[in-house]
């Protein structure tokens, strides 16, 4: 017999579990259907969670190795424990994971496992284990999610040439990393081995890190990581990598302008060029939905193609940010309940969770250049920020952008401790539309790392306090 809801979502990363909880808060009879044998997706499985496990865990460690004594901490012997740390990351992801079935369950949503596929309209075909059920739905939401990319020529064996799922795996600490890719992903995972004691190599095929960031930002993020012991070899493309040699593994490089080949030694090799989306084997012919050259699906307000088929997500276009995801899934499950869903996408930020962070959303200068829109900059750094002082965490700086006769705020960029924190304070300010003064004239508690924003805001008409 085939069980009938009004909502079937395949996936339950962020923007499938989070419409699925919300679905059910209205009333919805609704199934969320996932493979992976636990609820989270990448996101919290392989991805955001787990890494901030070994990022606050390896921040730590470099704290105590390196900076404890200045500050009158007297450590002892320091020692690494890697399984213990991989251990403690483990029981977090469990204990979220879990936390999502209790979720499930307090609003009514029936956890499904197996791989869905659509099997025709309002159908969805689950398999598991040899057998196949069939789900009938008024609405099916694809939330399928992303998948590693890889790289031609080069072969993951998720032990020396890992992806990131690997790297979060690894038994030890491997004495030379190289990391393919200078995006978000490879620069956080990277800092995590390097703060343990690897020797990091970062191979970027453009000629700057972090595409798509605030230039500014990224100029200042590769001048600090490479204080920090990264070295970064720019505009150079990855052509292979030699693993016959059980001792060391060889990776070959070239100029992406072209010029000649070198080779570079490593013990581990991180592929982090990107994600793709996943969307392979859903069945989506059999309800007439064509994917882009890509694999992403097309969608209008979450609409597809097909009549009563939504995607979210990783899967169609957009960042491929887990609160992008959450968003989408909410709104997704309002729509499809009458309702008024909608996503705001000028506001969602972008955060790289190395030390320091580096947060940033709305517009780049390069972007308010190329639109020919007249702006206004301010502009301040932890240097002069007091509780930046009092802790050490002086690199960095805020940047706020806004219109030169408005001064609506239309951008804001920021690297240095806690930024993905102080980022929400803005975002919170241009989903209001709020003008730089607005948060200029907010009085922010002292001392506090949040004063840089006030003076960032500040400076956009010229009266920084403090500096």
């Amino acid at each position: 017999m085939s069980q009938s809801y009004d909502v079937v979502i395949i996936g339950g990363g962020p923007g499938g579990y989070n419409c699925a909880i919300r679905a059910g808060q209205l009333g919805l009879k609704v199934a969320c259907v996932e493979m992976r044998g636990k609820l989270g997706g990448t996101c919290l499985n392989v991805g955001c969670i787990p890494s901030k496990a070994l990022l606050h865990a390896s921040e730590l460690y470099e704290e105590a190795d390196k900076n404890f004594a200045a500050m009158g901490i007297k450590t002892g012997g320091l020692e690494l424990d890697l399984p213990t740390m991989m251990g403690q990351k483990d029981e977090a992801v469990d204990g979220l994971t879990k936390g999502i079935e209790f979720l499930f369950k307090k609003n009514n949503v029936d956890y499904i496992r197996g791989k869905g596929r659509i099997a025709g309209a309002g159908k969805v075909a689950v398999e598991l284990d040899g057998d196949t059920q069939e789900l009938s739905a008024k609405h099916i939401v694809i939330a399928t999610g992303s998948e590693v990319t890889p790289l031609p020529g080069v072969e993951i064996d998720e032990k020396r040439v890992v992806s990131s799922t690997g790297a979060l795996e690894l038994d030890d600490v491997p004495g030379k990393l190289v990391l393919i890719g200078a995006g978000v992903i490879g620069l956080e995972l990277g800092s995590v081995w390097r703060r343990l004691g690897a020797e990091v190599t970062v191979v970027e095929y453009l000629d700057r890190i972090l595409p798509g960031m605030d230039n500014e930002l990224a100029k200042t993020a590769q001048r600090i990581f490479a204080k920090q012991g990264m070295d970064f070899r720019l505009g150079m493309k990855v052509t292979g990598v030699d693993s016959s040699d059980p001792a060391s593994l060889k990776v070959s490089i070239e100029p992406a302008a072209g010029g000649d080949a070198e080779t570079i030694e490593a013990d581990t090799v991180l592929v982090c060029i990107g994600r793709r989306p996943y969307t392979e084997g859903l069945g989506l012919e059999t309800v007439g939905i064509e994917t882009d050259p890509r694999g992403f699906i097309s969608q209008g307000h979450f609409r597809t193609s097909a009549e009563n088929v939504w995607v979210i997500g990783d899967c169609t276009h957009g960042p491929m940010l887990a609160h992008k995801a959450e968003d989408e899934g909410v709104a997704c499950a309002e729509l499809i309940a009458g309702k008024a869903g909608h996503v705001n996408y000028d506001t969602i930020p972008g955060v790289v969770y190395t030390a320091p962070e580096i947060a940033s959303v709305g517009k780049t200068e390069d972007e308010l250049k190329a639109e020919g829109r007249k702006y206004k900059k301010g502009k301040f750094p932890f240097q002069a920020n007091s509780r930046g002082r009092t802790n050490h965490t002086t690199d960095g700086f805020v940047k706020i952008l806004a219109d030169a006769e408005t001064d609506e705020i239309l951008g804001a960029h920021m690297i240095g401790a806690n930024v993905g924190e102080l980022i929400a304070e803005v975002c919170l300010a241009m989903e209001f539309r709020a003008a730089s003064e607005d948060v200029a004239r907010t009085c922010h508690a002292h001392p506090t790392l949040s004063e840089a924003v006030r003076q960032a805001a500040m400076g956009v008409e010229g009266w920084t306090m403090q500096a």
